[in-house]
């Protein structure tokens, strides 16, 4: 398939999508599109975000549909409710000469009601978060009979994000025979079972490598010292003028933190992170798409189905612990065809993990020297420069004030005049990076010489390591040994709660963070019970859980700080048998 008039798409889908200026169809399209519109067989396509996807198997799945019948024929999952959203709207768009066709989109956050109301009216396509959809099949609301294909888009993300047991139950009220199409970034081993279980003699397409970074992107690293990190990131900001990006934080803390530094420095910036009400991220959101904002920082979750076109850069102010994250977060840039740049700022004691992604994504990294003050000034200054050179001058409009112009500045040499103009925008900078210092960490330095960083942590990059490993080397023995009444200590290991109280090794130089939870004994509380609990809310199964302190009216607990927020965040509106239940950061232990 060359073109997409030699698809055999409905003369109606061609109209729409011609108008929205589709003129060749991208890789993962010309593979796809001819196998869903001849071929019944169910599909795992591998491709990074961004290659064209949603119109890869919306493009068929329309051409197939019965717009003369108003069931649901046509299941779509996606992560996140901007994904969801996103979707259905291409969709709506790409329907649009296809009379009788309607798509719901079907995610929390909205009015149950509406929604079911929608289903009610008649539609052919669903597209839904699988946390709404399984609210709606325990509603019996919706009816899946008819449903002939079920599709699984960005399937690794709705994994990571712990849709496990959703995508379980809804699976299993699918009608069989049906075709399932999975479509994800990266191939875990958690996709790898979905895939086994649940589709049948599948065709298997990859678009690029498997589990490769996108082939448009570049990826540089800047090495310098932890007080020096936000300083870095200004200069490499500062040395790409035009950037469109966003700027990838570990917590929401560090996110806010870095926004507003940014903001209060002057730059083009905005923060999206947990903390935000719906509304105030979605006016986040499209003050970014709207290129209102330059730059967006972000946490990994906040930032999960935000789609953006044309993003130059992304930068990792920290990298990240996984390295799928990784390869999610470099492959928002250098879409549909386009060049972009994947940046990481990381310590010396770093640096090892850059040859892992490395190995994983099959591309190499270029360490980059952050820039000196000379170096940004004559970065800033050519942008200016270009900029002014491609103003389109409108003479008409000034042709009457350019007398009063000339004759006020008649005192002035050409090169005078050129002078003050650099001079009116460019000082700051100039002023700014006068006697900058190096914030470069030289080869010859002491490799960890990050003493102001904090607890250096264990590696949990392992590559090539069992997956087992990859989780923090507790794996099924965890849920095993919880339910002989175990919990993890500190350091990783298990220790009998049976046991006198003893001293315990901080092996895996791991930090933890300390709550108290306002639920005790007298509640049924008990470690095995907390633990189950920590990992069905967070959804996070690998989550190191420290000391546990089990008290008449409340427990104190340890929990790995990396998920310091995510802990807050779950049990904002949590209850327990009826009781709300309370969690907060606490100063101290028994």
């Amino acid at each position: 398939m060359t073109t997409f008039e030699d698809s055999g798409l409905r003369p109606e889908l061609l109209r729409a999508i011609q108008e929205m200026g589709f003129i060749r169809p991208m890789p993962v399209q010309a593979e796809v599109i001819p196998l869903v519109l001849s071929d019944d067989r169910d599909i795992v396509a591998l491709a990074q975000t961004g290659t064209g996807k949603t119109a890869a198997f919306g493009l068929p799945l329309i051409h197939h549909v019965d717009e003369d019948e108003a069931y649901p024929q046509v299941l779509i999952l996606c992560p996140t409710r901007e994904l969801c959203m996103q979707v259905s709207g291409d969709l709506t768009d790409y329907s649009r000469y296809v009379k009788g066709v309607r798509v719901a989109a079907i995610y929390g956050g909205a009015s149950i009601e509406n929604q079911v109301r929608e289903l009610k009216r008649g539609v052919q396509i669903i597209v839904a978060t699988p946390g709404r959809m399984n609210d709606m099949i325990r509603r019996r609301k919706v009816d899946f009979s008819g449903v002939h294909t079920l599709v699984l888009d960005e399937a690794d993300e709705m994994l990571n994000m712990g849709f496990q047991d959703e995508l379980n139950s809804i699976l299993e009220e699918m009608p069989d025979p049906r075709r399932t199409l999975l479509f994800s970034a990266t191939m875990s081993s958690e996709v790898s079972q979905i895939a086994s279980k649940y589709l049948k003699k599948a065709i298997n397409i990859t678009i690029g490598e498997k589990n490769a970074g996108g082939e448009n992107i570049r990826h540089f690293y800047y090495v310098t010292k932890a007080h020096d990190r936000y300083f870095a990131l200004k200069r490499v900001v500062d040395s790409f003028p035009e950037i469109y990006g966003i700027i990838f934080c570990r917590t929401r803390e560090e996110t806010k933190d870095v926004a507003q530094k940014l903001m209060k420095d002057g730059y083009s910036a905005d923060a999206l992170h947990g903390d935000l009400a719906q509304a105030q991220r979605d006016y986040a959101m499209q003050r970014f798409r709207g290129k209102a904002v330059q730059m967006l920082v972000a946490t990994d979750v906040a930032a999960r189905g935000l789609d953006v076109d044309d993003l130059t850069h992304v930068i990792n102010y920290n990298l990240p612990d996984e390295l799928e994250i990784y390869t999610h977060r470099s492959g928002r840039t250098g879409r549909a065809g386009k060049s972009g740049i994947s940046v990481a700022i990381v310590l010396s004691r770093d640096i090892h993990k850059i040859a892992m992604i490395e190995r994983k994504i099959k591309k190499k990294f270029e360490r980059k020297s952050i820039p000196n003050g000379r170096e940004v000034c004559e970065k800033q200054l050519f942008h200016m420069i270009n900029i002014m050179e491609k103003v389109e001058v409108d003479e008409e409009a000034i042709d009457d004030f350019l007398p009063v112009i000339y004759k006020k500045l008649s005192w002035m040499t050409k090169e005078d005049v050129i002078k003050r103009f650099v001079s009116t925008e460019f000082n700051r900078f100039v002023d700014y990076y006068r006697d900058a210092p190096d914030l470069n960490v030289k080869e010859t330095e002491r490799r960890y010489d990050d003493r102001d960083a904090g607890p250096r942590k264990k590696p949990k990059y392992r590559d090539e390591a069992p997956s087992y490993e990859r989780r923090g080397r507790s794996g099924d023995r965890e849920q095993q040994d919880s339910r002989r009444g175990r919990s993890e200590g500190r350091g990783g290991r298990i220790e009998e709660f049976s046991k006198p109280a003893q001293k315990r090794r901080y092996a895996d130089d791991i930090e933890y963070d300390t709550f108290r939870m306002n639920l005790g004994s007298i509640d049924g509380m008990n470690p095995l019970r907390l633990i189950i609990m920590m990992k069905e809310t967070t959804r996070v199964h690998k989550i190191k859980i420290g000391r546990v302190t089990i008290g008449k009216n409340d427990t104190i607990f340890e929990v790995d700080a990396d998920y310091r927020d995510l802990v807050l965040d779950v049990f904002r509106d949590f209850s327990a048998d009826g009781k709300p239940v309370k969690v907060k950061l606490s100063g101290g232990k028994r």
